[in-house]
């Protein structure tokens, strides 16, 4: 992403936030953001697990 694009992104992303926010809210947006940008990027890439599988790991732990 170029800066430009970034700068609207943020500025959106801060638009978002309520008028009482801080900045563990502002930091807390961007760092839920940039989660769900890394895990896109990942499922785009294939870098996927089925859901049958997870759901398979998690019942033998019972």
């Amino acid at each position: 992403m170029d800066l430009p694009q970034l700068k609207k992104e943020m500025a959106n992303l801060l638009d978002g936030l309520p008028d009482d926010a801080d900045w563990n809210d502002v930091m807390y947006s961007i760092y839920v953001r940039q989660s769900i940008e890394d895990g896109l990027e990942d499922s785009m890439k294939g870098n996927v697990v089925d859901h049958s599988v997870i759901k398979e790991k998690f019942l033998e732990k019972k």
